[in-house]
């Protein structure tokens, strides 16, 4: 695991990716299940070993791509003018582009507007008109990834135990699943939570890896595989129904993420009535996309009333997985 990198990406140039598979067998290729879900990446086929991000330059340009697997050899693709987001790409011009293709032949090709893309032996050649230019895979990491907790803090699960959950969601190789809430509630504190969304290369929108992590059990920042996507209030980032988050830092399926998160609760008169709403700010994989944020309630928790809640990780039908979870309370 990564320690802390300043406000920086940790690169690394291969990619581990553990666990089991949960997988439905797609039936025949013209009827592809879109509930169809891994968790282990060596069984997930070889559209799953193309797709993720690349970096390098066409001419004196730099760009970044990222490539998604959309199932039976088809892809789609967003070409960043200036690097990946989080690292070069400018999220306030939002020059991207977007390509779509499949594997023919062996070859996997990519086109739409100027630009053209081929995937081959771990490296993308990106042309756009008369220049080319070799693109590299990478695997990033959060800089928060496998942050330890502080003195003070109580960690809600190290992967020894469920003890401080209702119901206990244990999963496989010391991992938590999703339909649980903290025992405790919770008002004002430091969160850090790190999750994976499984691989659906069928699954679309919503469908794809969906979850979510509830603050006060009332707040909902969304777990999605939104990888490539726009970044909306309902995809990963997002705090559903309130705001989407300011640059999608959504990593490819399979890569572990992290949420790190300062939650204040609402305020109240000595009537009950809300004085200050709840706010927060919050880094995924290190970038910040809410800062200090008012919040609105959210369906799908357990309560309604901006008091302070449990931590609820929905279940949304999908094998979403988390580790390394610890609050740390504040006065």
């Amino acid at each position: 695991m990564s320690q802390w990198k300043r406000s920086s990406w940790a690169v690394s140039s291969c990619l581990v990716l553990l666990g089991m598979a949960v997988s439905v067998p797609v039936m025949a290729q013209d009827k592809p299940n879109p509930k169809q879900a891994f968790l282990d990446g060596k069984e997930a086929g070889p559209d799953f070993q193309l797709q993720g991000e690349y970096i390098g330059k066409v001419g004196d340009l730099s760009f970044g791509v990222q490539i998604i697997a959309r199932g039976n050899g088809k892809f789609d693709g967003v070409v960043y003018s200036g690097g990946l987001p989080g690292a070069g790409w400018d999220a306030v011009k939002k020059e991207k582009h977007k390509v779509s293709g499949e594997t023919k032949d062996g070859t996997t090709k990519l086109a739409g507007g100027d630009f053209e893309a081929t995937i081959a032996n771990g490296s993308l050649v990106l042309k756009r008109a008369d220049k080319s230019g070799e693109l590299k895979r990478l695997h990033r990491e959060s800089p928060s990834l496998g942050m330890r907790p502080p003195e003070g803090a109580l960690v809600l699960f190290d992967g020894s135990n469920v003890e401080q959950w209702n119901p206990g969601k244990a999963e496989e190789a010391g991992l938590m699943g999703v339909g649980t809430r903290t025992k405790q509630v919770f008002e004002n504190y430091t969160l850090h939570l790190e999750f994976r969304s499984p691989y659906m290369p069928f699954a679309t929108g919503q469908g794809r890896g969906n979850s979510g992590m509830y603050l006060g059990d009332q707040y909902e920042c969304q777990i999605l595989d939104s990888f490539g996507l726009e970044g909306e209030d309902n995809e990963c980032g997002g705090i559903y129904k309130n705001s989407k988050p300011k640059i999608n830092m959504c990593l490819p399926p399979l890569s572990w993420q992290t949420y790190d998160v300062e939650f204040t609760c609402a305020k109240f008169d000595a009537e009950g009535k809300v004085t200050a709403p709840a706010k927060v700010s919050m880094k995924h994989n290190g970038v910040v996309v809410h800062d200090a944020l008012e919040l609105n309630k959210t369906p799908g928790g357990g309560r309604n009333d901006e008091k302070p809640g449990a931590l609820f990780l929905q279940d949304h039908g999908d094998p979403v997985r988390f580790r390394n979870i610890w609050v740390v309370e504040k006065k």
